[in-house]
């Protein structure tokens, strides 16, 4: 098994407390809202704490039919939140688990910027190419910013 770390970061006009609120504490509520287009559901299972597991339903037609994380922590005070993907999506034969380290911070004018640390854990001597990562990334970035654009679109939501 290999691993191969990724760093990328995303701004965001929302501050980071309402953003953590809507990626994370509330994020079964938001995501089915904010990317209808995507997201079919949000099942949490267990209580939401460490070890709980979330699954991510996806609508017909995407090329995943779920995702299933696995959170492994989260700091309400510090919004910062960890989990890995576990299984479904683009795990495949090829890659084990993708690990994330994500953290809101306070940016200019009260934006925040999404400080994300990946980790792809690949099986065997699989090497993950940069343009698999980029993929991902991209993927990750579109629900990011869906929801970023619900938030705008209804102030009243997760503050």
């Amino acid at each position: 098994m290999g691993v191969i770390t990724y760093d990328f970061e995303v701004t965001s006009p929302i501050p980071p407390a309402r953003l953590f609120k809507a990626l994370v504490l509330e994020g079964d509520k938001v995501y089915p809202k904010a990317a209808p287009h995507a997201i079919k559901s949000v099942e949490l299972q267990e209580d939401g704490k460490l070890g709980s597991i979330v699954k991510i339903n996806f609508v017909e037609g995407l090329p995943f039919q779920y995702v299933k994380h696995k959170i492994e922590g989260h700091d309400k005070d510090n919004f910062s939140y960890n989990y890995s993907l576990i299984e479904g999506g683009p795990l495949g034969d090829k890659i084990e688990k993708i690990s994330y380290e994500n953290k809101f911070v306070a940016a200019a004018d009260g934006e925040s910027v999404c400080r994300s640390l990946m980790k792809f854990y690949t099986v065997g001597d699989y090497v993950i190419t940069e343009d698999e990562i980029k993929a991902h990334i991209g993927r990750t970035e579109g629900v990011y910013k869906a929801i970023e654009t619900y938030l705008l679109a209804n102030p009243h939501v997760c503050n």
